[in-house]
């Protein structure tokens, strides 16, 4: 198992197949930005499946046991079973995947056909409104929901539902989320509102922190702090102390957890980030097409993780104002 230069293993990868989404949210992919006239990548910059099954084959070498598929939508993507099924090929390969849901109450349950195992839906808020406005594309919630509950019905469980929450925008949403979703067996998390990218807007007044999170769900539905399932876990595992289940709070702003971090993510080019807040990305769509050999390719990769040394989270408050930073929808979540 390769670690880095702080010692931290690379256990999990995050895909992104496409640059593309059907969302603005404001905290992702602001439309004043990503507009009609927003370039894309065209298809010929954009990994294949196989190159992306020759970079998992290759990680899996240096001690992968995780990857989740994101985007940009990954549901955009035409064929994603395609890639499940060659991903599942490696059977003690966790494979998971993130979406906005609203493709996914017809594709659930081929997903879970071609060997997807787990589900995350990104859902901000119950009331339609406020979804609307945060999706910025006039999307209903019913047909999220509807995705939530066809992923359920074809054995995507544990469910995962992520809410990110923005002071003033949904924050009087977290208790109607808890409401509708403790006692389903699927598990809510909160994320805190963070500075990906650079255009988002952000501000730390926005971000309401988890503690303040905790506290308001505590008031009605009491809680009680649990373990992590594993130290490279991002969310802050608590139950419900009347056992309806658990939830979650991922809180990358207010108590960094970079110490712990496996993750690497792919981008839907082909570039390898070490960090969500990364400036910059290794080429290997370059070296793949060069005719790089699986040793060649394996070689690359255990370089770039050992030369890792990434906290930005940590560093956040000292040393990181103004640095450029790619966009999330580039690399995903």
């Amino acid at each position: 198992m390769v670690t880095d230069a702080l010692g931290r293993a690379l256990r999990d990868l995050r895909v992104s197949v496409t640059d593309r989404c059907n969302f603005r949210c404001v905290y992702c992919m602001p439309k004043d930005v990503f507009g009609r006239e927003h370039a894309f990548l065209p298809p010929g910059q954009i990994l294949s499946y196989e190159e992306i099954a020759r970079v998992v084959g290759a990680l899996r070498g240096l001690g992968l046991r995780k990857v989740r598929l994101t985007g940009g939508e990954p549901l955009l993507r035409r064929g994603l079973p395609s890639l499940v099924r060659m991903l599942s090929g490696h059977g003690d390969l966790d494979l998971a995947l993130t979406t906005n849901g609203s493709a996914l109450a017809s594709q659930a349950a081929g997903l879970a056909a071609a060997g997807l195992r787990r589900v995350t839906v990104s859902l901000d808020a119950l009331d339609d409104r406020v979804f609307r406005r945060m999706n910025d594309v006039e999307f209903p919630v019913a047909r999220v929901l509807e995705g939530i509950d066809a992923a359920a019905a074809a054995g995507l469980t544990p469910l995962k539902i992520n809410a990110v929450v923005r002071r003033g925008m949904n924050d009087r949403e977290i208790l109607p989320l808890v409401r509708r979703f403790r006692g389903t067996g699927h598990v809510l998390r909160f994320i805190e509102y963070m500075d990906v990218g650079t255009t988002n807007g952000w501000r730390m007044d926005d971000v309401v922190p988890a503690d303040e999170i905790v506290a308001t769900i505590d008031r009605e539905f009491p809680l009680e702090a649990l373990p992590p399932d594993d130290p490279a876990d991002t969310a802050r595992r608590w139950r419900f102390r009347d056992g309806a289940g658990e939830l979650g709070v991922v809180a990358s702003v207010t108590k960094a957890f970079c110490a712990g971090c496996t993750r690497a993510r792919l981008s839907a080019d082909g570039r390898l980030f070490t960090c969500l807040f990364a400036a910059q990305g290794f080429d290997l769509r370059a070296l793949l097409r060069a005719g790089a050999s699986d040793a060649d390719l394996r070689a690359a990769l255990e370089g770039v993780w050992r030369a890792r040394a990434d906290r930005y989270s940590e560093l956040r408050a000292a040393g990181t104002p103004g640095l450029p930073r790619v966009e999330m929808s580039f690399i995903g979540g």
